[in-house]
């Protein structure tokens, strides 16, 4: 999909006035003035800073919600890699506040919008809310919708001038009074209904609230400050239309728009992740697994137990005390733009309770940087009765401990279980028996209906362990043994499996074989097992690197996705293979942690990258 946008880039000047030096008069009505000549001797103001408007704001809207598109007449754009290019702008609008308020000084005669005929296709055609057409431009537009068809309208109803082309527009936006509130905005189809726009009633959008008649509550706008003043109504269009083009119904098209407009700074709108993410509602389990497994990102893992963080440090005479454990897992929640390359981190209950440098309690601080915390909650494995098989214990207080993890702001948990392969002379398989697969496959369905009750997405971890002498054979039949087993338990517990993920290790040969894997038959072979294994409506699978090195994982990992599509979404979940560079760059000494967080960057970079096709 691909829109060409037609209205003026804006250059908006914010001036924050000192109240206590200007000369503000009042009016009968009540109405405070200000005699301003833009005279800077004259006047004082706190601070002073511009940001693009206009058509400006729409296309960034719609370039973050990953849609493609561009302005008329204008070489304007976004993006991580490259400030916004500096196209000059059409006309300039200067905005004042003072205290509470808000006034906006603007030209009465702005610059008339070009259209250019575009030299490559389309798919929609939006006039913007900033467009000041001629009659000739209007007539331009006419002729090349006459002479392409199959090039959808999209409308902005603001300036009359635009009424005789409403009734040739797909969707149109149009600010009306309907003598209730003061002056609210309405989204109206036309009698044109395209597939991905077929919406027969009115959405309101306006600075106190987003509403729509088939509403049970409306959905209520609680930040009213200089941004939402002025360009709240272009933040709130475009971010409907994005997600009417990406296929969202109406209400999540309104809520995406919500949380554009609540939480947008003037230089930077949302991306579709942060959007998705603030518009979960507090029950949508669906939603929070969808946002966990958001392309070309993954899931950190960083719950090692005490026992587990102990047996680390001991490797490299690092004593383990709470203040290294502490400045340890620092060191990857702070190491910067992590976002770009994990959508959660899973949390060890101690730093879970524990707090980051800013006074947040680290469950806040990632979240304050749209990262999902998630938490360990299986309390390890015990063996069965006479038996060197384990199982996974922790369900006693399972219910008590998720509802105080979901108030403490965690969102999704993770519980283990790990199997062991072993063989007898013959090559036969002798362990997991079919019990300790039936009972640990128990154990995890129940968990996984305990986080739901609880509103938790929950990741089950069914680990086939890596250091054993097995085949990639013995590992693909045991694996796949395994995920049947658990899919039936979680069917007959009712886990609604659109809200949880799977944690898997990859199909290879166990550590002691003599024969080990090579990453192609690693990637085919894992492919084909989940394929063939996992429900389709799963709302996607996170690998686990299991103990393999840290450039084995990432090129496994890039062979598996090598051999997608799949029905669900894939990720890693590594805690060793994106961890252990950085240990060993620390090694417990704090003068070697900014040379700790360029390795783990590294690694982030590597497994994101080993993602994309």
């Amino acid at each position: 999909m691909h829109i060409l946008i037609v209205g003026n880039v804006l250059k908006d000047v914010y001036l924050n006035l000192d109240s206590r030096f200007e000369r503000f008069e009042t009016d009968k009505n009540n109405v405070k003035w200000l005699d301003i000549s833009f005279n800077t001797s004259e006047h004082h103001y706190f601070n002073r800073h511009s940001s693009f408007g206009g058509a400006a704001v729409s296309l960034e809207v719609l370039q973050k919600m990953g849609i493609s598109a561009e302005i008329s007449d204008s070489d304007f754009s976004f993006s991580e890699d490259s400030p916004a290019k500096q196209t000059p702008a059409k006309s300039y609008r200067y905005i004042l506040i003072s205290d509470d308020g808000v006034s906006y000084l603007t030209s009465s005669d702005f610059k008339t919008t070009t259209f250019i005929k575009p030299t490559t296709s389309i798919d929609y055609l939006y006039i913007d809310r900033s467009a000041h057409l001629s009659e000739t431009s209007i007539k331009q537009v006419e002729a090349y919708l006459d002479s392409n068809p199959n090039v959808k309208l999209i409308i902005y109803l603001k300036d009359p001038i635009l009424n005789s082309l409403a009734s040739r527009a797909s969707l149109v936006f149009s600010e009306i009074n309907n003598g209730i509130s003061e002056k609210r905005y309405a989204l109206q189809s036309s009698t044109i209904k395209p597939p991905v726009l077929d919406f027969k009633n009115t959405i309101y959008i306006s600075q106190d609230a987003l509403s729509y008649r088939n509403f049970t509550e409306p959905i209520t706008i609680e930040r009213i400050d200089k941004l939402t003043h002025l360009s709240a109504y272009s933040i709130a269009a475009a971010t409907i239309l994005g997600g009417f083009i990406l296929g969202e119904s109406v209400e999540k098209s309104l809520k995406l728009a919500r949380a554009n407009v609540e939480n947008s700074n003037l230089n930077s709108v949302l991306s579709l992740t942060e959007l998705k993410t603030l518009s979960v509602e507090e029950d949508s389990l669906d939603l929070i697994a969808a946002n966990l497994m958001y392309r070309n990102k993954g899931i950190l893992a960083a719950d090692e137990s005490g026992g587990s963080i102990k047996k680390k440090f001991a490797n490299l005479d690092i004593p383990d005390t709470f203040e290294n454990r502490h400045n340890y897992r620092n060191i990857f929640f702070t190491t910067p733009d992590i976002e770009k390359y994990i959508n959660g981190v899973i949390l060890f209950d101690e730093t879970a309770r524990d707090y980051a440098d800013n006074g947040q309690t680290y469950v806040d601080f990632l979240t304050s940087h749209r990262i999902i915390p998630g938490i360990k909650v299986d309390q390890g494995l015990v063996n069965f009765p006479d038996s060197d098989e384990t199982y996974t214990k922790g369900l006693d207080d399972l219910p008590k401990r998720l509802r105080e993890y979901r108030e403490m702001g965690l969102r999704f948990a993770k519980w283990r279980a790990a199997f062991n392969l072993t063989l007898s002379d013959s090559g036969e398989i002798l362990t997991p028996t079919t019990h300790a697969i039936e009972e640990n496959c128990r154990i995890l369905a129940e968990y996984a209906k305990s986080c739901q009750s609880a509103g938790l997405v929950p990741i089950v971890e069914p680990e086939l362990v890596y250091d054993g002498y097995y085949s990639i054979e013995k590992c693909a039949e045991t694996t796949s043994k395994i995920l049947d087993c658990l899919f039936k338990k979680l069917a007959d517990f009712k886990v609604n499996l659109r809200a949880t993920i799977l944690k898997v290790n990859m199909v290879l040969a166990g550590k002691q074989f003599e024969t080990q894997s090579t990453p192609e038959e690693v990637g085919a072979t894992t492919a084909k097992v989940l394929r063939e294994h996992v429900p389709h409506e799963l709302a996607g699978i996170v690998f686990l690197s299991g103990g393999q090195t840290v450039e084995q994982a990432t090129d496994n990992l890039r062979e598996i996705t090598k051999n997608g599509s799949f029905p669900w979404p894939v990720t890693f979940s590594f805690a060793r293979a994106l961890q252990d560079p950085a240990l060993y760059a620390w090694q417990g000494n704090n003068a070697y942690q900014e040379k700790a967080r360029e390795a783990f960057l590294a690694c982030l970079i590597a497994n994101t990258e080993a993602l994309k096709k």
